[in-house]
């Protein structure tokens, strides 16, 4: 009996790390391992993928990456896309969100329709825009031309290959963002809405007053998320250009020289080496929201 009641309490310790375990596996084998060997090739020079050799261990990628100028390009146009795309998106998606959490008739068609875009597929809506940048045919020039305003070359003019990306990432990481601030708005107490009115507060200042300021740790968590991904922009940059990083190769980001690093140079330690910046650049941006955000809740505090 008491033997039993012992297998019994090991069973339930026990338990929860076989539900676990076909996670921890999977996280394993194709997470926890691949950063682990992104890290270590980084540091093999001249490594050989056929013959998985290299000649020793060193800081020799990392040096070539940086003095490269395509990456230095890379990183600058990341960073210029970051700091345009994540603020403008995310202050367009809370007026937007808070539109769409309106009650009034009809508001399921507008939000069907600002939430499409997030079950297409990045490639064909590329196309698609792609399309209507056209210089000659493009909806937007078109549009444009009516203000008396010369048509741009939007994808053939280099001074105008980041606006147009940006524009394209903008709209792109609208719905996402859209859906996780109305779930933000959705937790707000109705009462302090009820309460201002009663004060006779007009709707501008209820929104600045009430709902920015208690929206705002979901704001950060989506600035967080919006800045992770767009450190990662490839799949938009892939179709407006027809695979290659701007018209006259000017529009590199990090990922797609990671990409050109691999594919095209097969050159492993470099492309590695630049993952690992990425990373770290990725991760530097992060601490520095969360540092922010704890510092602005401390400032509330007081």
């Amino acid at each position: 009996m008491a033997f039993s009641e012992k297998r019994r309490k090991l069973f339930e310790k026990g338990e929860p790390w076989l539900y676990l375990m076909p996670f921890m596996v999977f996280a394993l084998v194709f997470i926890i391992y691949p950063i682990i060997n992104v890290f270590a090739l980084s540091f093999m020079k001249n490594y050989n993928a056929l013959r998985g050799s290299f000649d020793g261990l060193s800081f020799d990628n990392y040096a070539k990456v940086l003095a490269d100028d395509k990456f230095r390009s890379a990183l600058k146009n990341t960073f210029l896309y970051v700091l345009f795309v994540v603020p403008i998106s995310t202050a367009l998606a809370v007026i937007l969100a808070n539109l769409l959490n309106s009650k009034i008739k009809g508001i399921g068609i507008f939000q069907t329709a600002f939430f499409m875009p997030l079950v297409t597929s990045v490639t064909a809506v590329g196309l698609i825009w792609r399309f209507m940048y056209n210089q000659q045919y493009g909806v937007i020039n078109f549009i444009i031309s009516k203000f008396g305003i010369e048509k741009i070359g939007w994808l053939t003019d280099s001074k105008w290959s980041l606006t147009a990306l940006v524009i394209f990432g903008i709209w792109n990481i609208l719905p996402f963002t859209i859906i996780l601030l109305i779930s933000g708005l959705q937790n707000i107490n109705e009462l302090y809405y009820t309460a201002a009115r009663v004060d006779g507060a007009h709707s501008v200042k209820i929104f600045f007053r009430i709902t920015v300021p208690l929206l705002s740790p979901t704001i950060f968590l989506v600035s967080i998320i919006n800045t992770i991904s767009c450190f990662k922009v490839f799949s938009e940059l892939y179709p407006l250009f027809n695979g290659k990083p701007g018209p006259y190769y000017n529009l590199y980001t990090v990922v797609y020289y990671i990409r050109y690093a691999m594919m095209e140079k097969r050159k492993y330690g470099y492309a590695a080496a630049a993952a690992v910046v990425l990373f770290f650049c990725v991760l530097l941006f992060t601490l520095l929201q969360i540092l922010l955000q704890r510092r602005l809740k401390r400032r509330g505090m007081n």
